[in-house]
């Protein structure tokens, strides 16, 4: 690699959002190898270009090579971030204190990552934000009272920062005038071979001994289950592609009916000294690359594309097929506003809604 130059960030115009609103791309360089190319549309992580063990430098993200592609691309949230209430909201309804509150149902009659016109389609306004060990980006939206059904205003920021130790943060604030629930989460899909194998070339570790099983909308049904003797027991780092083939998946319901892993892991440890815990790991099978991803969040939701279906094609120029990629979606546990029994979602009036998590490459010696 070359000699670590200062962190440096820097923006240029990229097109436009379908209302017209100009797109900005910005430009996070580490100064030591590792770069992120970060949206105001959608606050999308175009780009993660992370370098291998023998130095090769690659995007370990998918992405598409404009603003309007990813307009036009419903449904993916490529790189996206996600709310106001990331995951799902049974029948696009919930409660909150005596009033019955609706929002659009946009997947198979429920409400999935804030409704079809979530945060991953607004355009974002970016400030840089100094940093001498890191380059950072603040991205802020004011999302108005009743937006896609939701109440109050919410004031939310998202910054990214990439620090000089290779490790990619997400910090999450929002705040609100009135009563409102709000589950922020990021939509990155990752692939640690930059196009080469998909997932079939990858293990991955949850630090979860519970998730939690769906009925056929992906809504919760009972309580979390145990993953001791099942395809969702990914507490040792597991090779993904036996647990991807098609007649494995076709053995076990809950993965037939998402077509691969579409689930929530409620996180085993505590949070550290840093407020920060383990949820997952990602390794290449040849050991090119690795990454860990810590959150101060109670749950991470696995997603391995089943969906992606060839119809987009990446920047990278290659089509995104079907477990091309993984999404680790940190966050609290879907339709929670419907279970009393979930750690709660709600934000009130002087309460501030903090949360962060980080992407740690420990083959570079990152974290």
């Amino acid at each position: 690699m070359n000699a670590p130059t200062a962190p440096a960030v820097r923006y240029e115009p990229h097109g436009y959002a379908p209302d017209g609103t100009p797109v900005q791309r910005w430009h996070l360089d580490s100064g030591t190898g590792t770069t992120a190319a970060v949206l105001t549309y959608g606050g999308i992580l175009q780009h993660l270009t992370v370098p291998a063990t023998d130095g090769t430098r690659a995007s370990v993200v998918l992405g598409l090579p404009t603003a309007e592609a990813y307009a036009a691309a419903r449904g993916p949230y490529l790189g996206a971030l996600v709310g106001r209430y990331a995951n799902r909201l049974a029948h696009g309804r919930f409660p909150l204190d005596g009033a019955d509150h609706t929002v659009p149902a946009n997947d198979r009659g429920h409400a999935l990552h804030g409704g079809p016109d979530g945060f991953d389609r607004r355009v974002w306004r970016a400030t840089p934000v100094p940093d001498p060990d890191a380059a950072a980006v603040r991205l802020t939206l004011l999302s108005p009272d009743g937006d896609m059904g939701f109440p109050g205003t919410l004031d939310v920021a998202v910054t990214y920062r990439l620090a000089a130790d290779h490790t990619l943060t997400l910090d999450y604030e929002a705040r609100t005038d009135r009563p409102t629930v709000v589950n922020l989460t990021h939509h990155a899909y990752f692939d640690l071979t930059a196009g080469r194998h998909g997932l079939a070339g990858h293990t991955l570790r949850v630090v979860g001994a519970h998730y939690l099983p769906v009925d056929a909308g992906a809504i919760p049904v009972g309580p979390p289950a145990p993953v001791e003797a099942t395809p969702f027991d990914l507490r040792e780092p597991t090779p993904l592609g036996p647990r991807l083939a098609p007649e494995a998946v076709a053995a076990e319901p809950q993965l037939a009916a998402a077509g691969g892993y579409d689930h929530t892991w409620l996180l085993d440890t505590g949070p550290g000294p840093d407020g920060l815990r383990p949820a997952a790991a990602l390794t290449a099978l040849d050991g090119s690359r690795a990454m860990e991803v810590w959150t101060t969040e109670p749950a991470v939701q696995v997603y391995t594309g089943n969906q992606l279906d060839a119809s987009l094609t990446g920047s990278d120029g290659r089509p995104l097929t079907r477990h091309r990629a993984v999404c680790l979606e940190t966050q609290h546990l879907p339709d929670s506003p419907n279970h009393p029994e979930y750690p709660t979602t709600v934000l009130r009036p002087g309460q501030e809604f903090r949360s962060r998590t980080a992407y740690r490459f420990p083959h570079l010696g990152a974290g």
